[in-house]
């Protein structure tokens, strides 16, 4: 075929481009319209109902004045830390376990991936009875004979949010060795075995060879984690309601207060965006290295 017979490059795979309009305009309406619309109303004083009364930065210099969201922005980041390092730690290590063909195999997986089959609300709610001083873990060692015991991390604000990130950990962790295990699975069996010949102890085995060729699982892993730990809310609702006091306040939950309870829109608008910034910070430079690198490859 010619090259003046060849289809032009607009028109090839039409039928499939046709098809991916009404996604393509639900992207720039829905995310794309909705992200502009809230970064323009961040800089008005909006209270009740949305209007064009900008004050430039007011609103974001009010924001980081609030002791409340001050607070919520230091639990994200504990939350954040403990989620990215003992759920990708405890995951690839229970998919390790998993990938040494062990007996009942099928059974270990869904007992370890069923916990992420609830919602963050049920979690939260089991949660809250388990650390329960009363009726949870503390009552029933007490009850067994050792009085001086004491874990209730959601009674005692300077360690609630650990107690939060147990829960978290506890429903999360599976899917994340699923998706270790997953990756292992895809290694292929002759480097294991030249490993072995070649004397080379497990744990480098792992370190060296096995982690850095599951890289592509680890970076799916971690934006999966990272988007889990911006937006948590329902979990901190279900377990505290951001108590005791504000201890266990989270921005999610500081922007649904002040849009929906403080009647305050500008200022929830204002933290919608900081939560946007933050999702940027981590995505962009990532985008960057992982297609920016490639193209001058």
């Amino acid at each position: 075929m010619s090259k003046s017979e060849r289809p032009n490059q607009l028109f090839r795979n039409l039928n499939a481009k046709i098809a991916s309009i009404p996604m393509i305009l639900t992207a720039l309406v829905v995310f794309v319209g909705g992200t502009a619309w809230t970064v323009l109303y961040s800089f008005t004083n909006s209270k009740l109902l949305p209007r064009l009364n900008f004050v430039g930065l007011d609103q974001y210099y009010r924001l980081w004045a609030t002791p409340r969201w001050l607070i919520s922005i230091e639990n994200l980041l504990i939350y954040g830390v403990i989620s990215l390092v003992f759920s990708l730690v405890i995951g690839f290590i229970l998919a390790a376990l998993l990938d040494q063909k062990i007996r009942f195999e099928d059974t270990f997986r869904t007992i370890f991936l069923y916990p992420f089959a609830l919602s963050f609300i049920v979690t939260g709610l089991v949660w809250q009875w388990l650390l329960n001083p009363d009726f949870g873990i503390q009552g029933v060692i007490r009850r067994l004979g050792w009085t001086s015991f004491n874990f209730d991390p959601l009674y005692d604000s300077s360690i609630v949010i650990y107690g939060i990130s147990i829960a978290a950990l506890w429903q999360g962790t599976g899917l994340i060795m699923c998706l270790m295990l997953a990756g292992l699975r895809g290694i292929d069996e002759d480097i294991w075995k030249a490993a072995r010949v070649d004397g080379i102890p497990m744990w480098k085995t792992y370190l060296f060879i096995i982690i850095p060729m599951m890289r592509p699982v680890f970076i799916t892993t971690l934006v999966i984690i990272a988007s889990g730990i911006v937006k948590v809310y329902d979990l901190v609702v279900a377990q505290t309601s951001g108590g005791p006091g504000i201890a266990s306040e989270v921005p999610a939950k500081y922007v649904y207060d002040y849009m929906f309870f403080a009647q305050n829109l500008g200022q929830g608008f204002a933290a919608s965006t900081m939560m946007l910034l933050s999702v940027m910070i981590v995505i962009v430079p990532w985008a960057y290295l992982e297609f920016g690198g490639r193209k001058r490859v």
